[in-house]
């Protein structure tokens, strides 16, 4: 099977060029003279690597009634992306090679997009006790996580990064001292102190980032460092860097589009780590444009209506973000002049694979196949009743923004189309 995308923008290592191109089975070809099966009009789109999102939840096995694989990936497809990688607080738990070997099975028959799972850093993926079976599980994991919790104890975190090193992979880090929680649900800010709501204070994020960095520094070990939203983890991490430590971080768009000033009392407003203050936000934009910040992740986190119905105090952290981190970020960050379009599919599409060793990158010749059509002129209302994700929470719901994704290949198949 042939098809021509033909007057699109293709994304290279020189920025965009207009010219058609071609997905051949599973790749791509720049040739000019090919036969082909079906014609595709690409005029004024922006033809890209799929994006990857490093950081997910999809939930199965263990939870299906928030998500499962076929509608999470579904719901990456639409948003533009070809591959993800689903965080390991599931049930059961992905720490040795039987369980994760239920995870995988259902890759297998159920995934849209590519989907490389983590393996947890801990046995009962906790934070606490005793690591998980890193080696047996390498060649079939991404990376070792235990989001959603940090690891607590300094020698425990140091114990994980050695075996890392030894078996060459990233320890990925959700990174929240549990001794500071006081049993906060946002950031301690001006809001929180409005309202009458427990605070989450930005130390119980950035006093483990700080220990980190001086084992990862140590150990040699490749760190990554979770959805940061913090200006002193900024700083720390801008530091460790200067000084040569093996350290990457991403952020999420909420942490760059909103503030705790934007909260309401709803909560699709509820994650972790929460919305932080104004000055969090101009610091984070900073250290996305000063290279601090490696890549852009979503933090996908669906819950049910119920779960997320219960006010900030009470309903579940998380929210979900496959399906409009594009949109959001093509408006308030592309349009408003900080970021261009190429800068954003670079942290979107092009660094998680650099970092994380995934296939693809840049469209050249022979290239696999792993594309999205990006279509920047139309506007719309963000309305999560029409998401493929079960997941409906969202603090964009409602939002005014520009910039779709039309259409994504992978491994040269039409998975989704407008």
């Amino acid at each position: 099977m042939t098809t021509l995308l033909k007057n699109g923008y293709i994304f290279t290592e020189n920025g965009f060029v207009k010219r058609d191109i071609f997905v051949i089975d599973d790749r791509l070809s720049l040739s000019r003279f090919i036969p082909y099966d079906e014609s595709i009009d690409c005029d004024s789109c922006f033809i890209i690597p799929g994006f990857v999102d490093v950081h997910v939840h999809l939930r199965e096995p263990g939870f299906f009634y928030k998500e499962s694989i076929r509608s999470g990936t579904m719901a990456a497809a639409r948003g533009g992306y070809t591959a993800v990688c689903p965080m390991p607080n599931l049930d059961p738990v992905p720490s040795t090679m039987e369980s994760l070997n239920v995870q995988l099975d259902i890759i297998e028959r159920d995934a849209a997009v590519k989907v490389f799972p983590y393996g947890t850093i801990t046995k009962e993926q906790n934070g606490r006790g005793v690591l998980s079976d890193m080696e047996a599980m390498k060649d079939k994991v991404i990376a070792y996580s235990d989001d959603g919790k940090g690891v607590q104890t300094t020698e425990l975190m140091e114990a994980a990064m050695k075996k890392a090193k030894a078996l060459d992979k990233i320890i990925v880090a959700h990174c929240e001292d549990e001794s500071l929680l006081h049993g906060g649900y946002i950031h301690e800010g001006t809001y929180a102190a409005v309202h009458g709501h427990k605070g989450i204070c930005s130390e119980s994020e950035w006093r483990q980032v700080e220990r980190d960095i001086a084992l990862c520094k140590e150990t040699g070990v490749r760190y990554h460092v979770c959805h940061i939203s913090t200006k002193e983890t900024v700083d720390l991490i801008r530091q460790a860097k200067k000084e040569g430590a093996r350290v990457t971080c991403e952020t999420a768009p909420h942490y760059l589009v909103l503030c705790d000033e934007d909260l309401q009392e709803d909560g699709r407003f509820k994650m972790n780590p929460p919305l932080r203050s104004r000055e969090d936000r101009a610091a984070l934009l900073e250290g996305l444009l000063d290279g601090t910040i490696d890549l852009i992740a979503t933090d996908h986190a669906p819950h049910s209506a119920e779960e997320k119905s219960k006010g900030l105090a009470e309903s579940a952290f998380g929210i979900v973000g496959l399906e409009t981190a594009f949109p959001v970020l093509y408006t308030h960050l592309v349009k408003t002049g900080k970021l261009t379009l190429e800068e954003l599919v670079d942290l979107m599409a092009i660094a998680p694979r650099r970092i994380f060793g995934i296939e693809g990158g840049f469209i050249t010749e022979g290239q696999t196949a792993d594309i999205a059509v990006l279509d920047v002129d139309g506007h719309y209302s963000i309305d999560p009743a029409q998401f493929l994700s079960k997941g409906r929470s969202t603090p964009f719901a409602g939002m005014q923004v520009q910039g779709e994704n039309r259409m994504t290949f992978v491994n040269g198949k039409k998975v989704w189309e407008k």
